[in-house]
């Protein structure tokens, strides 16, 4: 009889302890954190400046059903227009191995492109990635690198016709580059080309830091440019509102070459829509983060063209916008 009621003892000992340890590990496993995939954005300008495209970005992974702190991360790094900077953020990126990187423009591109061979990297540029070596070909880019561009350099000519139509007797045209930009020469030439079509003269003024703006704008004004042409630039987009400001002093008509120098003040700006490009890209991200591989996803070309003129600007400077080009605009600010 004792030896019956040990057996059984023991038994209801083992259950009990038993019972414990599942109640003990099961919290315990519930505990443990759920990895959601991270991505990095690795900017070429500002928080500021990266404001609108990040929301149609979200936006689009949204759309797929990523909500960023949900089920989804999103780091941002900033290099507030200084190219020397993307280097190292680049390769603080890398180091934390993140699911994706998210850049912009052909410097961040490249920056990204030199950290890491293996991270799958989701771009957005205006550059031809081809002709700056970041990719084989639109169709098989290859290697770790796709997403959306604008060949920006092919609007360099719609541009310049557009800022002839709206200031028909121009005929010295200036143009603010970067020299340090690595799109900025091919823009250059489509403007030359155009230039030569519409009889006009094209004077090229470089600036490749917040130094040299009051320079060119002084030289801008002495030697009586009709117009003046920006190209696409990071640091220019850093410094939009100080352009804007030159600029009008100035009294000079300028076509823009991204929508915020127009939402800035800026009197004209014609180009890809770049917060529809960075809502697209959300689709990359979407696919590489189900498996697909950067090297199979053939880069698109921008889809949407706006042209935006600001009558607030026109009205500053003492300029008319003819009807026919006023009634082409996407959209008007008055």
């Amino acid at each position: 009889m004792s030896n019956q009621k040990t057996k059984t003892s023991n038994k209801i000992f083992i259950l009990a302890l038993c019972a414990v340890l599942c109640a003990l590990s099961f919290p315990a496993e519930a505990q443990q954190p759920v990895k959601i995939p991270r991505i990095v954005r690795l900017s070429p300008t500002s928080a500021a400046g990266d404001a609108p495209v990040l929301a149609a970005f979200r936006q689009g992974l949204r759309n797929h059903g990523w909500v960023e702190r949900r089920n989804i991360a999103i780091d941002y790094r900033f290099a507030d227009g200084k190219r020397e900077k993307l280097a190292g953020l680049a390769a603080e990126i890398a180091q934390s191995n993140p699911d994706v990187i998210l850049t912009g423009a052909t410097w961040g591109a490249e920056a990204a492109k030199r950290a890491t061979q293996t991270i799958p990297i989701v771009m957005v540029t205006t550059g031809d990635p081809v002709a700056s070596g970041l990719v084989n070909s639109l169709a098989r880019p290859g290697g770790n690198l796709t997403g959306v561009t604008a060949l920006g350099q092919e609007l360099s000519g719609k541009r310049l016709q557009l800022l002839k139509e709206a200031v028909p007797n121009i005929t010295r045209v200036a143009v603010l580059s970067n020299p340090t930009n690595p799109d900025s020469a091919l823009s250059v030439k489509e403007a030359e080309i155009a230039a030569r079509e519409l009889g006009v003269q094209l004077q090229v003024y470089q600036v490749d830091g917040l130094d040299g703006f009051h320079p060119a704008f002084r030289r801008i004004a002495n030697e009586r440019a009709g117009a003046l042409i920006v190209l696409t630039d990071p640091m220019f987009l850093t410094h939009r509102k100080r352009i804007v400001e030159l600029t009008n002093q100035s009294r000079v008509p300028a076509m823009y070459p991204i929508s915020e120098f127009a939402n800035a003040g800026g009197l004209m700006f014609y180009g890809a829509s770049f917060t529809d490009m960075y809502r697209r890209t959300a689709t990359y991200v979407h696919k590489i983060l189900n498996g697909a591989k950067p090297a199979d996803l053939p880069i698109e070309r921008a889809q949407k063209f706006d042209l935006v003129i600001n009558l607030k600007a026109a009205k500053q400077i003492g300029l008319t916008i003819p009807p026919n080009v006023l009634a082409r605009a996407d959209r008007v600010i008055r």
